[in-house]
């Protein structure tokens, strides 16, 4: 069965998308057929970060407005054939479209790919209503700030209310050092306030700055990453398997970045959050 899983976050730059782009790629990497739609109409970036925004020539609104079929707006990802990309376009505004239209899009999606991951925008006007129309399951993406936790929780209450279920948590850009000196909120403070189940947490990776800048997701890269291996998990355990069955830690390549302190090593994430 298709699960079609919005990810959305309420306030902007938590990194949704960055989310979207790894999270869809480590499930193809799985071996699954996985579909990545862009539901912002104003200011798309997921083709960015996937390196494929010069082979896009049909958009989602294209489709939607009948001028080409949707197979011909997918774009595939030569990296990983399991992966296929809905864009948005920038031509059009979010009011142009309606929720029924982006529903019967995504249910034809389902027909042929196991995982349909939408990237919602910012905000909870209609752009947000669209993102949600067909979906099946939520994904909530927050940072360990309170304005983001905040509107975190605003969201979290419209989806709950549009009977959407399971909605899960991912906290973006723990910084283990500040947690520990309480300069930062902890993934269990995060989780007490959303009161969600939690699918995992991402730790600060700087190469996400490097991944986004050369359209290839850090899950793609042979040497992983802190982030990396912690979107890996994420797919394991939205697939229902244990982290442990997925990946494990090579003591050897556990500082990443040897050269640059800002990186927090691998071992420092997993001894303050073992369970991820």
């Amino acid at each position: 069965m298709t699960r079609i899983i919005v990810i959305t976050s309420g306030k902007g730059g938590v990194g949704k998308t960055t989310v979207t782009a790894n999270l869809g790629m480590a499930l193809a990497n799985m071996g699954y057929q996985v579909a990545l739609v862009d539901a912002d109409l104003e200011l798309r970036n997921l083709d960015l970060l996937l390196g494929l925004e010069k082979r896009i020539v049909y958009t989602l609104s294209d489709v939607l407005a009948g001028e080409c079929r949707l197979e011909q707006a997918l774009v595939k990802d030569k990296r990983q054939p399991g992966l296929v990309l809905l864009p948005a376009s920038q031509k059009r505004t979010k009011e142009s479209v309606n929720p029924e239209q982006i529903k019967s899009l995504l249910n034809d999606l389902a027909q042929k790919y196991q995982y349909v991951l939408v990237d919602s925008p910012a905000g909870i006007d209609m752009g947000f209503q669209n993102a949600i129309a067909a979906a099946t399951e939520a994904i909530v993406v927050t940072t360990p700030e309170i304005s983001s936790v905040r509107d975190a929780d605003r969201v979290i209450r419209l989806i709950d209310a549009k009977g959407i279920e399971p909605i899960q948590l991912i906290i973006n850009r723990i910084r283990p050092g500040m947690v520990r000196d309480f300069n930062m909120m902890s993934v269990e403070d995060v989780q007490e306030v959303l009161a969600i189940g939690l699918l995992g947490a991402i730790p600060e990776d700087e190469r996400v700055i490097v991944s986004t800048n050369r359209g290839e997701p850090l899950v793609l890269v042979e040497n992983n990453s802190a982030a990396a291996i912690a979107f890996d998990r994420i797919a394991c355990n939205l697939e229902g398997k244990t982290a442990n069955e997925c990946l494990e830690f090579d003591s050897p390549k556990d500082n990443i970045l040897d050269s640059n302190p800002s990186i927090y090593p691998i071992n420092d994430f997993v001894n303050l959050y073992p369970y991820f």
